[in-house]
Parts: C-alpha cells; structure tokens; sequence
C-alpha cells in the first residue's frame, strides 16, 4: 500500500502544471499589504460552516476559523490549532491538546470549553445540521483542562480523525443563541487567518488579513471575493485586471488565454479536481421511482461526447463518488456507455413507448418529460444540462433545463427537494465515507441525500465501512458500494473534471502539491514593487 500510494502521489503531482515564466521568487523576500480578487459565481449563503453545503460559504469559512487538524500539501493529517493528539484503544479514544495563545478576534483565548461548545452544538437537534452524523459517534467527549480534552467512542470510527478538521466555533459568542437565527453568520468572528471586513449582498465579500492569527498574519492583507455569477464575464473581468484568480473552463484554458500577454501576466494550472458532477434523480418523482428509467436515461447520455463537447477533453468518465486512483476506487466498473437500443428496451419494459406518434415516449397518458435544475452562471453544468438534453429528445425523452440564482438553488429547491432532476457537483472528500450523502437516515429536508434514495443493503455497507479499521476490508465494501449505486443510477455520474484556475503572476509563493494550489495561502505574497494596492489597516 505504501509503494501504491507513493506511484499515485507521484501521477498526480506530475499532473499539476504551471505554464512557463514564472516570475522569480528569489528576487524579493515575502512582504505584506495588496489586495487579492477571486471571482465566485455563486454568493456565500451562511458563514456557520455547520449549516450549509455550498462550497462558496466553504471556502470563505476555511479563511476565517481553524480546526484541530488539517491536511498538509502532500494529503497527510499534521495538528493545526492541537498542539498535540493520539489515539489510542484501537482508536476509541483521541486525546488532544490545544495550542496556548490562540485567540478569537475579540481577543479572547480559544480553549478546549469552545472545541466541547462546537461538538454539543453540532449534534443538537435543534441545530439540524447535516454534519452531525460524524459527531454523534461520539460516545463522550471529556475536558480535562483548559487546553486538554479526550473523544471516547463505543468503537473505531473511520471518519474520527477526519470528523476534527471542522471549524471550532466561539462559546462566549455563541452559546445560548438561536443558531439559525444568529447574526453570527453574518458577522461571524473566528481565528483563522482572515477576518470578515465586510459582505456587500449581492456583489462581494472582504476579509482583512488577522494580526492575531497564531501561526503569524498572512502576507496579503486583503482577500476579495467578487460575486459574478457569469463566467464570460468573470472572464473579462479577469483579463482586464479587475480579478486575479479565476477557475477558467475549457475554452478559456485551451484557447482564450494564449499568447505573450497572457504568459507574461498569468499562471495557468491544470490538475484532476477532487469533484464530480452529476445528474440527480429525485427519487420522490413517480417516473425516478422505477430503476429501469433511472438505467435507461443514464445509458442514453454519453459521457465521452459531453467530455469532447462541453469540457473539450479537460476531463475525464465517471461511474461512481470516488477520485479515479483513489484507494477506494472500483477498478473494475467502467462509466455508463450510450446504448440507445438497449435504453429503449428498458423504457419499454417500463411501459413507455410512443403510443401518440409525436415523437415522446409516454405511458398511461402521461409523456416521459421532466426538467432538470441547475445554478445560473455555471456555463459548463448549462451546456452539459443542454447536451443531455439533445442526447434525450433522440431516445424520446422531452427535457427542459431551469437555472436559478446560487443561493435560492440551494436553499429553496435543492435542500427542500423542489426539482424532477438537479445537475450538481459534490466535492471527493479525501476519507472515502459517504454516510452522509447516501445513507438513507440523511433523506430530510436540508440533509444531504436530498435525491432521497434509500436502500437497505447501501446502508449496512456505508455502517460497516466507517467502523472497519482494516483498509483492505473497507476498500472491498466500497466496491460494493460502488456496485449498487451503478446497479441503482440515483445519480447519473457524469464526470470528474480537471481544475484549471489562472492566477496573476505578482504573487508569489504559490507551490502546487497533491493538495492543488491553495493549501499555502495564507503565505502567498507580493513584492514591494509588484504591489497594486494600498490597504489601510
């Protein structure tokens, strides 16, 4: 397994490019001040991380707090806020103690009382977070001291150590309010590297670089994410200087950023995303309630025309939830393959045929139509969205595509369930477990498994899975796994894309890994000279 690993890490390191001429870090030392844009399609919706899933609220929320653990740029679990942990009793217990010094922003000290506050928290009902699973486990956790505090639980917990690289929350701030009512989401206060400045709705967010962050203030002293929900946009906005990071697509990559200027101004990045996209059936719609429409419209789609036509080859098949390489990955399924013929047979034995003529399979009156929902903004989940639906109208199937603004996406319609089908991605967390995206306990209103499938034997699995300590026992489950949810199709998995962000060359420090570009952040830097802006602090 440790020579697997090290081939693996090796391909994928070997898979994150830099275009050539970077400019030379040994001409300056880091230095403080400028100002960084990022460009979000989608606007963050709440800054408890507890309470929402959309990555834009994630990944401002990973500026402004610190968690116990994290992973390192090669992927490995290293302490962060903890001082110190183990575990011990065949990891039924984890003991750890907490860096001294570390403060919230209001200045006062993050203690083992705020790590115990966050847990109960979580795991309050009343919070109804679609985290808590993970914390659950828990049998007990016990502080011993101001800085120490031991986790027991009744058995191994796979996810255990994974569980404590969640943001840890202020006690003093929060205990005692209404969490989903809170104007702490707003106004959140941390200790992370970045502090929020302001939120203009709507239009961008600002966070100022922390004096008091206990592993040193971050180099750029501002970090400004621009609300742009139009990624040609985003692109000119990018090209004229009024960005300095974007996630570029396929055609920006490969065609729109070539020549001398862009070479000379910009790096370009290209690595395996730790995500996929797919097309999720609403298992509540009377036509997604039968497999063999479920089978039937995932073997009308092609995959590889999608990849050719949509991400012009910057991508690669999916079957499944896993990273192609992974551990857990099933070697042996290969992704759903066109098969019209072989589709229409399903449909017909569902009782779908053309019995009007128009040209639309329909059974009992009814036409075999149904919409699919996605974000606004987010061109290549729209073009995939219309392929499908030419891929579609040929086998008789009418499809209709809706977008809708990010923030309603998610809270109106994808966490109340309000779609017939919604093309989404899902971040591939680096631990296998898919508890609770799949487990048919997360089928609530807000849960994850908000396609609410629900399967007996994929339950047992997933149970099993998270309290196997043997990787070689897991891994065979997850192929199981991995078996039902292609059997199944509640997802037609599509793909799993390469990332491909650009960023201006002023900043320095950046060093790709296995972890991507932005494990390091808070040590980018900008030379003197280079500077742009001038921040008042």
């Amino acid at each position: 397994m440790k020579k697997l690993f090290f081939l693996l890490s090796l391909s994928l390191l070997l898979s994150i490019l830099v275009t050539p001429a970077a400019a030379d870090e040994s001409s300056d030392t880091p230095a403080c001040g400028d100002r960084i844009l990022f460009g979000s399609i989608g606007e963050a919706s709440n800054l408890i991380p507890y309470l929402t899933a959309d990555s834009a609220s994630h990944e401002i929320a990973g500026h402004l707090y610190v968690a116990l653990l994290r992973y390192n740029k090669d992927l490995q679990v290293e302490p962060w806020a903890a001082e110190s942990w183990t575990m011990e009793d065949d990891g039924r217990l984890m003991r750890f103690t907490l860096r001294k010094g570390i403060l919230w922003e209001d200045g006062q000290e993050l203690t083992a009382d705020d790590v115990a506050f966050t847990y109960r928290l979580v795991i309050d009902p009343d919070t109804g977070s679609p985290y808590a699973e993970d914390f659950l486990r828990v049998r007990e956790l016990r502080v011993l001291d101001r800085y120490t505090f031991e986790v027991h639980y009744e058995q191994f917990f796979a996810r255990a150590v994974a569980s404590w690289m969640n943001p840890i929350l202020p006690r003093h701030l929060l205990e005692g309010q209404n969490i989903r009512q809170t104007p702490f989401a707003r106004k959140p206060v941390g200790a992370g590297p970045y502090r929020l400045k302001s939120w203009d709705a709507g239009s961008r967010i600002t966070l100022s670089a922390s004096p008091t962050y206990f592993e040193g203030r971050p180099y750029i002293s501002e970090v400004v994410y621009r609300i742009i929900p139009d990624g040609a946009t985003m692109f000119m906005e990018t090209r004229v200087g009024r960005l300095d990071v974007m996630d570029l697509s396929p055609l920006q990559y490969l065609r729109q950023t070539l020549g001398p200027e862009w070479e000379k101004d910009f790096a370009k990045y290209r690595y395996l995303a730790s995500v996929y996209i797919f097309l999720g059936f609403n298992q509540r719609h009377p036509f997604f309630q039968d497999v063999r429409v479920r089978r039937a419209l995932s073997m009308g789609i092609s995959r590889d025309d999608i990849i050719k036509g949509v991400l012009l080859g910057q991508g690669v098949p999916a079957f499944g939830p896993f990273k192609p390489g992974s551990w857990a990955y099933h070697p042996h399924i290969n992704p759903v393959r066109q098969d019209v013929a072989a589709a229409r047979a399903l449909l017909a034995e569902a009782g779908f045929d053309d019995h009007d003529g128009d040209g639309l399979l329909d059974r009992d009156g009814h036409p075999l139509a149904f919409t699919i929902l996605t974000n606004q903004g987010n061109e290549q989940r729209i073009l995939t969205a219309t392929l499908i639906q030419s891929q579609l109208r040929a086998l008789g199937v009418d499809v209709r595509i809706r977008t809708v603004e990010w923030a309603a996406f998610i809270k109106e319609f994808v966490n109340k369930g309000r779609f017939d089908a919604v093309l989404l991605g899902w971040t591939i967390p680096h631990d296998p477990d898919l508890y609770q995206i799949w487990h048919s306990s997360q089928a609530f209103e807000g849960g994850l498994n908000f396609v609410q499938y629900k399967s007996a034997a994929l339950d047992a699995l997933l149970e099993k899975a998270r309290i196997t300590p043997d990787q070689k026992t897991r891994t065979a489950l997850y192929h199981r796994v991995q078996e039902i949810l292609e059997a199944e199709q509640p997802y037609c998995f599509l793909f799993v894309p390469y990332a491909l962000p650009v960023v201006q060359r002023r900043f320095m420090g950046i060093r790709p890994a296995l972890a991507g570009i932005m494990y390091n952040f808070d040590k980018w830097w900008v030379p003197k000279a280079l500077q742009r802006y001038t921040i008042i602090e």
